[in-house]
C-alpha cells in the first residue's frame, strides 16, 4: 500500500466558500456603490475586500489554509509548502467559487459594473508591472505569517486582510489591484470580457513566485549565522521544519 496521504474534500470546498466569498462580497460592493453611488467608493471597495479576506481566512485557514488565489496555491507548491497532488482540486474549486459568485451577482444586480471585472486603466506593460509587484508583497506577507515561525501567527488574518486592502487603495485605479486570476477570470468570464483577463494570469503569478521564492531565500540567511554558531539538534530541526536550502 502507498503512503500518500489522502486528499480531503473539505479542503477544496472551504476554498470554493472562500473564494466564493471573496468575489461575492469584494466584486459585488462595486456592483452596489455604482448603483447606488455611494461616496468613499474606492475605499468602501478596498475595506470590503481586506475584511472579507480576514474573516474567511480565520473562518478556513484552519481547514485548507484559506488560499482563495491560484497565484498563492502555485507559489506555496513551488516552495514546497503544499502538495503539488492537491494543487488541480485546489485551483478548481477556486475557480469555481468566484464563477458560482460571478453568477449570483449577476442575478442579484444585472450587468452592473462589469460585475466587478478587473480592468486595465493604463497601458499593458504598467498593468502587469503593477500587478507584479502588488502580488510580490502579498505573497510576502502570507509567506512570513504562514511559514515562519518568528512570525506571530495569530495576526495572520488581520495582516493578510490589510495587505489586500492597502494593495486595492494604491493598485486598484491603475490596474485594479486583482492580486488573484480566480477573482479577475470569474467576472471575466460571466461579462463576456476575456480580452485582457490574461494580464491577471501573468502578473499575479510571476508576482506570487517571486514573493515566496524571495521570502523563502530571505529566511534562510538570517537563520545561517545561528545555525553555523550553534548546530545543537533543536536548531538543525528548525532549520528542516523550515525548508531553507
Amino acid at each position: 500500500m502507498g503512503t500518500e496521504p489522502e486528499l480531503h474534500m473539505e479542503k477544496p470546498l472551504a476554498e470554493l466558500v472562500g473564494t466564493f466569498a471573496l468575489v461575492f462580497v469584494g466584486c459585488g460592493s462595486i456592483m452596489v456603490h455604482q448603483i447606488h453611488a455611494i461616496p468613499g467608493a474606492q475605499l468602501n471597495v478596498s475595506l470590503c475586500f481586506g475584511l472579507v479576506i480576514m474573516v474567511m481566512i480565520y473562518a478556513c485557514g484552519h481547514i485548507s489554509g484559506a488560499h482563495f488565489n491560484p497565484a498563492v496555491t502555485l507559489a506555496f507548491a513551488s516552495i514546497n509548502r503544499f502538495s503539488w497532488r492537491e494543487v488541480p482540486l485546489y485551483i478548481l474549486a477556486q475557480f469555481v467559487g468566484a464563477l458560482l459568485a460571478t453568477v449570483l451577482l449577476f442575478q442579484l444586480f444585472g450587468p452592473v459594473a462589469n460585475l466587478g471585472a478587473t480592468l486595465p486603466n493604463t497601458e499593458i506593460a504598467k498593468v502587469v508591472l503593477m500587478e507584479i509587484v502588488l502580488t510580490f508583497f502579498l505573497m510576502w506577507v502570507i509567506t512570513a505569517v504562514a511559514t515562519d515561525h518568528r512570525a506571530e501567527g495569530q495576526m495572520a488574518g488581520l495582516a493578510i486582510g490589510g495587505t489586500v486592502a492597502l494593495a486595492a487603495l494604491m493598485g486598484g485605479p491603475v490596474s485594479g489591484a486583482s492580486m488573484n486570476p480566480a477573482r479577475s477570470l470569474g467576472p471575466a468570464v460571466i461579462d463576456g470580457n476575456l480580452s485582457t483577463v490574461w494580464m491577471y494570469f501573468v502578473g499575479p503569478l510571476i508576482g506570487a513566485w517571486l514573493g515566496a521564492i524571495c521570502y523563502q531565500r530571505l529566511s534562510c540567511v538570517r537563520e545561517q549565522p545561528a545555525t553555523a554558531i550553534d548546530p545543537s539538534p533543536s536548531n538543525e530541526k528548525i532549520k528542516e521544519a523550515k525548508g531553507c536550502c
